[in-house]
């Protein structure tokens, strides 16, 4: 006689969620953030709508974390628009590239930036990702504490590390000089107020790196 075995429910769970953010990443892009509904996403991920909302309280927490699915390498080829060309640096965080050369290494990360904004997989559900921030203070808190905190202070130790070689003034403010080299790239791409290539990356990065040279 065959023992019956015991359904998994944890792996059962992970392939559900897994279904869930893929489902909420791909109708954003396809239909927008302001048609995309937990009814939609449901139906194309093959579960219940309770099954959604047991583990997420809105449409916009779903999608923030189908970015953070896709950064954690679990479910695309993309690292989920937030990248910023960063690497894992073995304990489950991100790190720059660190050749010693600055100048190199942040006109990579901003280039594969470029490259995710220009990416149409990408661009509609960072959009809506980014308006809904906006206007839900949740939603906000979350993406700054699972998301873009841990990528600034990974942009912040790329150009502390250049502080401690001698690249960098020793007082130079790390917050301000993050929002200078990155905050155009953003500030373009959000406002669509000129081409985003990779020659304006490499300016940016040429024009930001005078300006806290000089000091």
């Amino acid at each position: 006689m065959r023992r019956r075995t015991t359904p998994d429910a944890g792996r059962r769970s992970e392939a559900s969620r897994h279904a869930i953010l893929t489902a909420a990443f791909e109708l954003a892009g396809e239909v927008g953030y302001a048609k995309l509904s937990v009814e939609g996403i449901a139906a194309r991920a093959g579960v219940g709508k309770q099954t959604i909302y047991r583990w997420w309280p809105s449409k916009g927490a779903v999608l923030l974390d189908a970015f953070l699915h896709l950064s954690e390498g679990d479910g695309g080829e993309s690292d989920g628009g937030e990248s910023d060309g960063g690497e894992s640096d073995g304990g489950g965080g991100m790190a720059l590239p660190d050749t010693g050369d600055l100048e190199a290494d942040l006109k990579l990360v901003l280039r594969a930036t470029v490259d995710e904004f220009a990416d149409p997989r990408y661009d509609r559900p960072l959009r809506a990702l980014t308006i809904e921030i906006t206007n839900d203070p949740a939603l906000a808190a979350r993406y700054a504490e699972r998301l873009d905190g841990p990528m600034k202070e990974a942009k912040k130790a790329r150009l502390r590390a250049a502080q401690e070689a001698g690249q960098l003034p020793a007082g130079l403010d790390l917050d301000v000089a993050v929002d200078l080299i990155w905050g155009p790239l953003l500030s373009r791409w959000l406002r669509r107020s000129g081409p985003l290539t990779h020659a304006y990356a490499d300016a940016v990065v040429e024009t930001a790196l005078r300006g806290l040279y000089a000091r």
